[in-house]
């Protein structure tokens, strides 16, 4: 019996999740809702998906051509589980609907911590979502460094990281973001959030993250330094990112921009040419003892797709086990078979 799943809010986030979850074999899209009748949703139609609103937006949804298949409670109580892939603080002021209709729900980075039982990252605590009405899937620069965290963790026990994030100004569709021209300090006075919101989930890490919004669309990069507690090799490092899920490592030699990896991604078929992993240079990879410095491109749009999808088999235990999760997610979604 496959777990039926409704997504609300269907933009960056929301229209990939939806696409991922057709690809599953234990899940059912049943239908998105908005409350935007733009491009996108025309596209969502276009693809047989069922679109839903609220009742104040049935005209407006008209006036476009599109016929409302219901309201978002009619999505609501058909579903086992919401994700909530709507703008920052929206999702909270949802979640009093889906818990009329004692539904399961996940959340996005956006959202406070506070929103949810747990703070999510399928690799870190799988485990600790599973049964959980409410989940908050991090945001993309913190999955990016959770997912790094753990990789480094299996090394020894991590005394404590050290990052600089250059984070993109804006997605490419985001016309009315920036910064157009320069970086900007975000914030100025360290921590950045990045090394807040890890803390939400690695609750005694040592980390403090700095910060810079970059003029581009394409991606983030973090440069990290970490400090065991006992000295490592190179080939170690190595061997273990080579072996940890959704952590790919392409050579500077070949590639050694953001740009040439989207495009890449793109030549190879990846969907809108999305990148699911943390994309590590491994000439960037310093070792000296007990310490550890790289650089990996996070691309915002997609990374957090198949924690999402991991999420909701955690809540609804489809799969009791977060390496069971995430060997089906990633073979549906052809991670770390494009290099």
């Amino acid at each position: 019996m496959k777990v039926k799943v409704g997504v609300v809010g269907y933009g960056t986030v929301g229209k990939r999740v939806a696409w991922a979850t057709t690809l599953q074999p234990d899940m059912e899209l049943v239908g998105i809702a908005t409350v935007v009748p733009n491009w996108e949703v025309i596209s969502a139609v276009k693809k047989g998906i069922k679109v839903y609103t609220t009742k104040d937006k049935i005209e407006a949804f008209e006036k476009r051509g599109i016929k409302a298949h219901g309201l978002l409670e009619d999505l609501v109580k058909s579903v086992d589980v919401v994700v909530d892939a709507t703008p920052g603080g929206i999702g909270a002021a949802n979640k009093k609907l889906y818990m009329s209709f004692g539904r399961k729900a996940l959340f996005q980075g956006g959202e406070k911590a506070d929103v949810a039982d747990v703070s999510f990252n399928a690799l870190v605590n799988y485990s600790e979502a599973l049964g959980k009405n409410y989940v908050r899937v991090v945001s993309c620069n913190t999955t990016g460094l959770l997912r790094m965290i753990y990789a480094i963790s299996q090394l020894g026990k991590i005394k404590r990281v050290r990052g600089f994030i250059a984070r993109r100004g804006a997605d490419l569709k985001e016309i009315n973001r920036g910064p157009i021209e320069g970086y900007v300090l975000d914030p100025p006075k360290p921590p950045s959030h990045h090394a807040l919101d890890v803390k939400t989930v690695i609750k005694d890490l040592d980390i403090v993250t700095y910060a810079i919004a970059a003029p581009t669309t394409l991606a983030h990069i973090h440069m990290l330094h970490f400090t065991l507690e006992k000295p490592v090799t190179s080939n170690q490092v190595l061997e273990t990112l080579v072996n940890t899920p959704r952590i790919l490592l392409v050579s500077g030699d070949m590639l050694i921009s953001t740009a040439e990896l989207r495009e890449l991604a793109r030549d190879l078929g990846r969907p809108q040419g999305d990148i699911y992993e943390n994309i590590v240079w491994s000439d960037s990879i310093w070792v000296n003892g007990e310490e550890i410095m790289l650089t990996y491109a996070v691309h915002q749009e997609a990374i957090i797709v198949p924690e999402n999808i991991d999420a909701i088999r955690a809540v609804t235990r489809l799969r009791e086990r977060a390496e069971e999760s995430i060997k089906i997610t990633d073979e549906t979604l052809g991670i770390k078979k494009w290099l």
